[in-house]
């Protein structure tokens, strides 16, 4: 164990540089510049008034040794604006594990905001648990929607970062349409009898598994049953683009979608005064940082 005990402080923007290499050592599976687009958008993107717009930094002298990544944003959570914080890459060097749970405790600073673990390892699931967080999305459902009916009269627009106003969508939703457009997220505006539906899809990076087919994840949606009911229509506009698969966090089977349950290790976890409701990682390092 170190002989003094190492400082935490929130990361400044003059720690960008020396912070992506400290991420590099310790997810060896991402580049730097995957790291420094993210932090990049971060800066740039707007955030809550008095939280750390970064995250945490761990420092021995001044040497970075750990990090914890953290997202703020402001969700409407029961027709109220409330804030959701998604903590992400946790990462500490060897010789300082033993203050690992120093970091950690960064969740639970504030007890209004409701803190997000939306990718934790396996491994992770058991000390999560023990610092208070619930588990709110057990799997996913691999769904095929082009195999669902397509209402009449459905038609499905894309959003780009230079959409103008649309009808049927809050200044607010459009704005999030076109940030996540701005991301490399596709946005689409699903047009029905009933108004204007707004969806959000991440790509997932190829890589092998129980689906060898370009997947997405649905990244937004007001609520689980506009993706349901529009499943047919986006389908086919997404069959066009190659991709046949979307996912969607689940726990267990979701009616009306055609596809299956996976549970596997695909779990995410909250802890605060707010549930996450499915369907909504808007905002996250999903969007943010890329999957």
């Amino acid at each position: 164990m170190p002989a003094v005990k190492p400082k935490i402080r929130e990361i400044g923007e003059n720690d960008l540089n020396a912070l992506g290499d400290l991420l590099m050592r310790g997810f060896v599976h991402r580049g730097r510049d995957y790291w420094m687009r993210g932090l990049e958008r971060q800066r740039t993107r707007q955030s809550p008034d008095g939280v750390a717009r970064y995250g945490y930094l761990m420092e021995d002298g001044n040497v970075p040794v750990g990090c914890l990544l953290t997202i703020h944003a402001i969700k409407t959570h029961n027709g109220a604006p409330e804030t959701f914080c998604n903590v992400s890459s946790w990462y500490v060097d060897p010789a300082f594990r033993n203050y690992a749970a120093l970091l950690a405790s960064m969740t639970q600073k504030r007890k209004d905001i409701t803190y997000l673990n939306i990718t934790p390892a396996r491994s992770t699931w058991p000390i999560l648990e023990a610092q208070g967080f619930e588990c709110y999305s057990r799997g996913h459902f691999f769904s095929f929607p082009w195999l669902s009916p397509r209402q009449p009269g459905m038609t499905v627009e894309t959003v780009t970062s230079d959409s103008c106003d649309i009808a049927g969508l809050t200044a607010q939703e459009l704005e999030l349409l076109k940030r996540h457009a701005a991301y490399g997220c596709l946005s689409l505006i699903c047009h029905t009898a009933r108004g204007a539906l707004p969806f959000v899809f991440f790509s997932l990076r190829k890589r092998k598994g129980i689906i060898p087919v370009p997947v997405l994840q649905l990244g937004y949606c007001r609520d689980i049953n506009d993706y349901v009911n529009c499943a047919g229509a986006i389908g086919r506009n997404l069959l066009c683009r190659g991709k046949l698969v979307v996912l969607v966090d689940a726990n267990g089977a979701v009616d009306g979608l055609r596809g299956f349950y996976r549970e596997a290790d695909k779990r995410k976890y909250f802890r605060g005064p707010h549930r996450p409701r499915l369907g909504d990682l808007a905002d996250t390092e999903f969007a943010i940082y890329g999957m």
